[in-house]
């Protein structure tokens, strides 16, 4: 494993390691038959077996980067990251998880299984048989499951602050898996609460604070609570991973197989919610991976960095084979 800490803008020419990740920059079409599409001002929908996910696909050249939010969060968690990809050429796909964002929050499968088809199914959709996979928190789980599940249609793994490596967890997390834990998420997003956290926000933000989980950005999650159809599905979602003792599922035992495949971890030192030294466990058992510390940077490094992570996506695509997509999408926003 290599482990980089990040304190200054990546100049150094990135070095190829057969068993750790090197820092430059590298760069997938199904058999499926086309899905149904609707177009919305925010984006597209496609019905994936009766499931309606929304996604966006900006075309580009080189590998297809596929970013997978974590729980509670959306595509446009992305946005920052997003924008400077596609200001370089880059080809990206980011979409709302069944139950996230504008995707259906109806009752249904919820597990790491169920999302990781759904990536597939995106794919095949789309018209692309591989892309690097990019999963942030719960969506690096789920990317981890989609290898698992469909080896041959991942060409490249970015893990940030991911599930899935260790069992801890933070308290709230936990205690959101608890019987009755909705009627508590209905008041943290009713219209009293989020006012009186934005006004917290506000008061913190004049004396120069701005805690890593407490921020408008923060908030504007708590606020969907006030759904009862994103309150059910985000506890649905919650409680295939994680109960009162934490974690339930790992991906440690099948780690040492993604030998043939590039991989890099990226994390926050200060990381509240995934502590730092899952990931560096996991770049000791991944033969081909590099770990890149982001200091100072909390659970979401692609939000609170996204000039850094955004060139180490693109340094990443330099270890990537893509010889065995086109990229060349049926569906693209700009």
């Amino acid at each position: 494993m290599t482990t980089t800490k990040l304190t200054a803008p990546p100049t150094a020419k990135p070095k190829r390691k057969l068993k750790k990740r090197a820092d430059k920059p590298t760069k997938e079409k199904s058999t499926r038959s086309p899905r149904r599409t609707l177009v919305s001002q925010g984006g597209s929908f496609a019905k994936l077996h009766d499931r309606q996910i929304a996604y966006k696909e900006y075309s580009g050249s080189g590998p297809v980067y596929l970013l997978v939010h974590g729980i509670g969060g959306c595509q446009a968690d992305w946005q920052a990251v997003t924008d400077r990809l596609i200001s370089t050429g880059q080809h990206v796909i980011t979409v709302d998880l069944p139950g996230h964002g504008q995707s259906a929050k109806d009752r249904g499968d919820y597990s790491l299984g169920a999302m990781a088809s759904v990536l597939r199914d995106l794919l095949d959709h789309l018209g692309h048989r591989q892309a690097i996979l990019v999963g942030h928190s719960l969506g690096g789980g789920v990317a981890m499951q989609f290898i698992y599940q469909f080896p041959d249609r991942c060409n490249g793994l970015i893990l940030v602050c991911s599930g899935g490596l260790g069992a801890e967890t933070p308290t709230w997390l936990r205690a959101a898996t608890l019987p009755g834990s909705q009627v508590v998420m209905a008041a943290i997003g009713s219209q009293k609460t989020t006012n009186s956290l934005y006004w917290a926000c506000r008061q913190l933000a004049r004396v120069g604070i701005e805690p890593q989980m407490l921020n408008p950005q923060m908030v504007e999650k708590l606020s969907e609570f006030g759904d009862p159809n994103a309150r059910d599905a985000f506890v649905s979602t919650l409680r295939s991973v994680v109960d009162v003792s934490g974690q339930r599922v790992t991906a440690l035992g099948k780690l040492a197989a993604m030998e043939d495949l590039p991989v890099l971890l990226i994390w926050g030192a200060r990381d509240p919610v995934i502590p730092l030294h899952h990931g560096e466990r996991a770049a000791e058992i991944i033969p081909n991976s590099e770990l890149v510390v982001f200091p100072r940077i909390g659970h979401e490094p692609h939000v609170e960095d996204p000039d850094r992570f955004a060139q180490l996506l693109r340094d990443f695509a330099h270890r990537v084979d893509v010889s065995h997509d086109s990229p060349v999408a049926t569906h693209s926003e700009r």
